[in-house]
């Protein structure tokens, strides 16, 4: 039995019944995966991902943080479900099942996650008819981007053979401890954990001081504040209904972009691509702020010797998108270098330090605190702590299996909140990327539009970095003739002969002049 994180517990003290903090995905697979094999794949794989039968156990008056138990009655069938998609077994079809799917809570009383198999999908584009489809829903409690990518690794195989795997130890659970037990527990824990707050404090006085020196010495620009971006119609309370979609792009297509800008990284790019659907999306409607939107990009602060480990470790840092700027290519030279100021203040601030503070957040208090914040619609009140959320985890470039079939596509959803209506997350999976936008209906009905204006972007920073590697080809000068002499290497020995006329032999490596003619051009050197 083992304590929740206080970054773990954060995402249940803010889960209210119109907002459910669990993260997915959608998997597209071959046609030759059946349910059997998928589940019989998951019976095997258990072993590996103790988690997935984990349930919580919640301390009475909510004194301290849950803990996670073996779940003595674990059924994997309350957990898979299979269903076919409705005629003709498009996109559409697909992505409304997801959007619904994803829009219903999990059961706290059981491992917080479900897996729900579907076929028919006869209709999508770029995919073969028949191929099937994984939706996935895990609590975000259990997992973040980084290692919900090795979730992935530990499910799926590298090749179409299944790997062999170890020896599964008999699944023995221990009984879930009495309440007196539990209430022991918390009392241990209510005095140990302030114990960490004076090394906490020091951490951040010298981080603060670290930070200072890099804005006043060094003349790197803070970044934005919290509660200092602009309202927009997705920055307001939101209902229990989700929408969502995916824009699929090429990986290569989005690295050729990166090199257009020194320092550009992919994430960069696609910022950039995001803030050019946001502001053609607002603009069409009026409603573009004249100050540029802030977005909330996650941070893993996962070690390499935390692979594999479930749970969250992650910080984040605030990046204004320059959604003012018209130019793409001036937006995207924009973006890079706010990202770079960012993380040259996150660097002066121990991310891994400060998210600490987790751990001294009363369980009870924090969760009483988001049920009234929800209840209230209080997200209408003041002004969005930021505008939207956009999370980009790299996938594996290696084609995944799962029992022979292969994975032809991965795509994310994550969850959005009161305040926080929109969220995009990035994953990136053999050679493609997508750009899945999560929203609440209520605020964002024409999602459909947005996502089309996610592509229409990309085309739009393409063709601004092209017209500029083009003007500046044709702005170079003409190099004058000796200059091409000198660039090009010699091919000819520069003596001349009796008769006056240029040697025809070639040259000695190195030199400009032959065997015959060298001698005579070093002598003539030294004097």
């Amino acid at each position: 039995m083992k304590a929740l994180s206080g970054i773990d517990a954060s995402f249940l003290y803010i889960e209210t019944p119109n907002m459910p903090m669990h993260v997915g995905g959608v998997a597209v697979y071959e046609d030759t995966l059946t349910f059997e094999t998928f589940r019989q794949t998951l019976v095997a794989r258990m072993p590996l991902i103790p988690k997935l039968r984990q349930r919580l156990v919640q301390v009475p008056l909510s004194l301290d943080r849950p803990y996670w138990l073996d779940d003595p009655d674990f059924h994997l069938e309350w957990h898979l479900h299979h269903t076919s998609l409705p005629h003709p077994g498009g996109w559409r079809q697909l992505r409304h099942l997801a959007s619904r799917l994803f829009s219903q809570p999990l059961d706290r009383s059981r491992p917080l996650w479900e897996m729900i198999f579907v076929e028919g999908l006869d209709d999508v584009p770029l995919v073969k008819a028949g191929s099937v489809a994984i939706i996935s829903k895990i609590h975000h409690a259990v997992i973040d981007g980084v290692s919900g990518t090795d979730f992935l690794g530990l499910l799926l195989d590298i090749s179409p053979e299944p790997r062999k795997l170890p020896e599964a130890k008999p699944h023995n659970p221990d009984p879930i401890p009495s309440d007196i037990g539990l209430v022991l527990r918390s009392a241990r824990n209510f005095f140990v954990r302030p114990l960490k707050l004076p090394r906490l404090l020091a951490e951040t006085a010298k981080a603060t001081l670290k930070a200072g020196y890099l804005t006043r010495i060094e003349g790197i620009h803070l970044p934005p504040i919290p509660f200092s971006a602009p309202r927009t119609r997705f920055n307001a309370p939101i209902s229990k209904q989700r929408i969502w979609n995916s824009a699929i792009l090429s990986l290569d297509r989005v690295k050729v972009l990166r090199k257009s800008v020194e320092g550009a990284t992919v994430n960069d790019v696609v910022l950039a691509i995001c803030a050019g659907a946001l502001r053609r999306y607002l603009a069409e409607k009026d409603e573009l702020p004249e100050k540029p939107l802030v977005a909330m990009v996650p941070i893993s602060t996962r070690l390499k010797e935390e692979k594999n480990k479930m749970g969250n470790q992650v910080s984040a840092m605030l990046v204004q998108l320059a959604t003012e700027e018209a130019d793409p290519l001036t937006r995207f030279q924009q973006i890079v270098s706010h990202t770079q100021e960012a993380k040259s203040y996150q660097r002066a601030v121990d991310a891994r330090e400060l998210v600490n503070y987790s751990e001294l957040v009363p369980f009870g208090l924090a969760g009483l605190a988001a049920r009234l914040y929800s209840r209230m619609q209080a997200a209408a009140r003041h002004r969005p702590i930021f505008n939207l959320v956009i999370t980009n985890v790299p996938g594996p470039q290696i084609p995944l299996y799962m029992a022979g079939a292969r994975l032809l596509n991965n795509m994310s959803m994550a969850p959005v909140a009161d305040g926080l209506g929109l969220i995009l997350t990035i994953f990136s999976y053999n050679g493609l990327l997508s750009i899945s936008p999560m929203a609440c209906p209520q605020l964002m009905p024409d999602l459909d539009q947005f996502t089309r204006y996610l592509w229409e972007s990309a085309n739009e920073l393409e063709t601004a970095v092209q017209a500029e590697v083009a003007a500046s080809e044709k702005a170079k000068p003409a190099p004058e003739e000796n200059e091409v002499a000198a660039a090009l290497p010699v091919q000819q020995c520069q003596g001349l002969t009796k008769a006056g006329t240029q040697c025809r032999n070639h040259p000695q490596n190195g030199y400009q002049y032959c065997h015959l003619h060298l001698p005579a051009a070093k002598a003539e050197m030294k004097v």
